[in-house]
């Protein structure tokens, strides 16, 4: 907590107006963070602007050294950053630690990406003049990241921006802007540009992003958040015809078949429910078990909620922390209020905590109804929804049934079947045998309005460039 300024030019700025980051874990003041304000925005562009020039002329290399000593740095410093993720989000200490390795390693990842921009040489059939296919920085890039994963979000963007060649603005959330303004210095040492990356914490959102993305030095804009205010932030880039990268919101299912190896189901869904505390659009949300199995499932799987320990995350025995903030638990527990009173069943948790601190305990939900909110809107808790089947075509249509289309998982031994279970998903992504798949090799987004475009993978390089073609003869 020792940056608390906007980062503007490499350098720290102060600002007439300044917030309160809170620990959700005691509901008290952790530090006043400076807000910027459209002037502050403008300077950060002019800072982006000049840095730029100069990165996108270095050879892939040059770039490539400087992530990769990012990800050195960062990795020396895990406890720290861990220990500052969890006291302005609230996670437990293990799910930090996680983040904060995995935040890490999308600098190492497109360190090794940078250098493989790659092009194309080849002749056109009928001309037979050749086509020159190759890869450039696509511009300014405004990125806009959410409180859920503080570190991780960051870097998912910073790290292949910086790799493309482009500079960046950075607008993190309001309940968590401090770990990203502690990245700062760090990215300093390991040979960034002053200007190149640029951290605009602020109250006024809305109108400094949108004033950003009518600028026309921005080519690029990267959101990760709620699909309604991805829709806005779309109509806004329309106006500029920006780049989008949108990964928004998630209705996961989970598809526990008949067959399923049980400890491999137990030990995904509590994987695929519990991370990050169920707050992540990658959370599983509606888990649809065979009947046939559905008792010995929900009985093992409360048996492990009910043992979590709930408390303040900065206790290493703690297992789930609390939820950032209380509006966030309060929609919680008003999922499991309507839950109950359409005809579902508690089996463990299931009320609001008394003291200090917004916490919810981990919570079974068995006999979930069709009708239940939960089941069409994302939790974003640590409440595990369970519904049946029997038929695989029912739960197949069951589980697209919703406007996202962000993660799906499917547990089944018959590989078969799961394979073809999996094509029939309208998913970006699926989980086979596996609550995790989030991974900087891999491209992470989804379909429908679930977003548009990837991040992770080679294809997290490739949004923050343009593709030009160039047709000669020689």
């Amino acid at each position: 907590m020792e940056h608390t300024d906007l980062y503007i030019d490499g350098d720290w700025r102060k600002s007439g107006d300044r917030f309160d980051v809170i620990n959700p874990a005691t509901e008290e003041v952790l530090a006043s963070v400076a807000s910027a304000d459209i002037a502050d925005a403008d300077a950060a562009l002019d800072a982006a602007e000049r840095a730029m020039g100069e990165w996108a002329a270095r050879t892939p290399r040059q770039r490539s050294e400087v992530l990769r000593k990012a990800w050195e740095l960062m990795t020396a410093q895990l406890d720290d950053f861990a220990r500052l993720i969890t006291l302005e989000n609230g996670k437990a200490r293990a799910d930090a630690m996680g983040e904060a390795t995995y935040a890490a390693e999308f600098f190492r990842w497109f360190a090794e990406e940078a250098v493989r921009a790659d092009g194309m040489i080849t002749r056109a059939p009928s001309s037979g003049a050749r086509i020159m296919v190759q890869h450039k920085p696509a511009g300014l890039a405004v990125l806009v990241t959410p409180w859920n994963y503080p570190a991780a979000m960051g870097t998912r963007k910073i790290a292949p921006a910086l790799a493309a060649g482009c500079g960046v603005i950075i607008k993190p959330a309001s309940e968590t802007p401090l770990t990203m303004l502690a990245l700062m210095p760090l990215l300093a040492e390991a040979g960034v540009p002053p200007g190149l990356v640029n951290v605009l914490p602020s109250r006024r959102t809305g109108a400094l992003v949108d004033h950003m993305l009518h600028d026309p030095r921005v080519r690029v804009v990267s959101f990760t958040g709620s699909t309604g205010v991805g829709r806005k932030l779309l109509k806004s880039a329309a106006d500029q015809v920006l780049k989008p990268a949108m990964e928004l919101g998630g209705n996961a299912p989970c598809i526990i078949f008949e067959d399923a190896d049980m400890n491999e189901a137990i030990d995904g869904t509590m994987q695929a429910k519990m991370r990050n505390l169920g707050e992540a659009c990658t959370a599983a949300n509606r888990i649809y078990v065979h009947r046939s199995i559905a008792a010995e499932f929900t009985r093992r799987l409360t048996e492990r909620m009910s043992a979590l320990r709930l408390g303040d995350g900065s206790d290493p025995s703690v297992d789930v922390g609390p939820l950032v903030n209380a509006a966030t638990r309060d929609k919680v527990a008003e999922f499991v209020q309507d839950a109950v009173a359409k005809g579902a069943r508690i089996e463990c948790g299931g009320s609001v905590p008394e003291g200090r601190g917004f916490f919810y305990p981990p919570t079974v939900l068995s006999g979930v109804p069709e009708a239940a909110d939960c089941v069409h809107d994302e939790i974003f808790g640590p409440v595990a929804a369970i519904q049946t089947f029997t038929d695989q075509d029912d739960v197949i249509r069951r589980a697209n049934d919703t406007e996202y289309g962000l993660v799906a998982y499917v547990f089944s031994r018959d590989f078969r079947r799961a394979m073809q279970v999996c094509e029939r998903l309208d998913y970006g992504m699926v989980g086979l045998n596996r609550g995790l798949v989030s991974d900087p090799a891999a491209p992470f987004g989804g379909v429908k309005q679930s977003g548009l475009g990837r991040e992770g993978g080679h294809e997290g390089m490739l949004e923050f460039m343009e593709t030009q073609y160039i047709s000669a003869s020689w």
